[in-house]
């Protein structure tokens, strides 16, 4: 396969990071999440994540997994998680005065906006084999990997769970009837 050109990669990027932003708007607008899908995955227009998105453009996965594979991180990442609390990686600290690593609960808001961009992602990269499992069956393959806090893994794991069971539209309105409940309160409601 031939080496894409910059403007292949340079449109071919755009097109991608526009239509997964369109798809978790669009699904953090049916799940009541108004404010967050607004500004969803925002930091990926800067100039430190868009430019590596480019440069290391393929289509079938995350520009950020091919820097990993070239580099062994990613700079372009390292900015995005650090930005997006919508990400399990924002919520890991290290302890004070130590190096043990620590994984904090995520806010419920934050776990469905965290569905929804996993839904969206699925639907960019998987293309035309999505279907309502395919979120919960990547989630699952890649459970072990995460230093994820064991209450957020379990809620994301449930939630993505009811889309492959009951579909799309069934599960954005629980999700909004979850996130009434929780702007209502401030307590998870699962």
């Amino acid at each position: 396969m031939a080496e894409k050109t910059f403007i292949e990669r340079f449109i071919g990027h755009s097109k991608t990071i526009n239509t997964h932003k369109l798809h978790v708007t669009t699904l953090c607008f049916k799940s009541g999440l108004i404010k967050q899908g607004l500004l969803h995955d925002l930091s990926k227009y800067s100039y430190t994540e868009f430019s590596r998105g480019v440069k290391y453009y393929q289509g079938f996965r995350s520009p950020i997994d091919k820097e990993k594979e070239i580099t062994g991180h990613s700079l372009a990442w390292l900015h995005h998680k650090g930005r997006n609390k919508h990400h399990w990686d924002f919520w890991v600290d290290r302890k004070y005065n130590d190096a043990v690593l620590e994984s904090l609960p995520m806010p419920f808001n934050y776990v469905l906006e965290s569905c929804c961009d996993k839904i969206g992602a699925s639907k960019v990269y998987g293309k035309e084999k999505y279907h309502d499992y395919y979120p919960y069956d990547f989630f699952m393959n890649s459970k072990e990997r995460l230093c994820m806090h064991p209450k957020t893994a379990k809620q994301i794991e449930y939630l993505l769970k009811y889309l492959g069971d009951n579909g799309e539209k069934k599960t954005l309105k629980y999700y909004k009837s979850l996130y009434k409940k929780w702007k209502l309160n401030k307590v998870d409601p699962i």
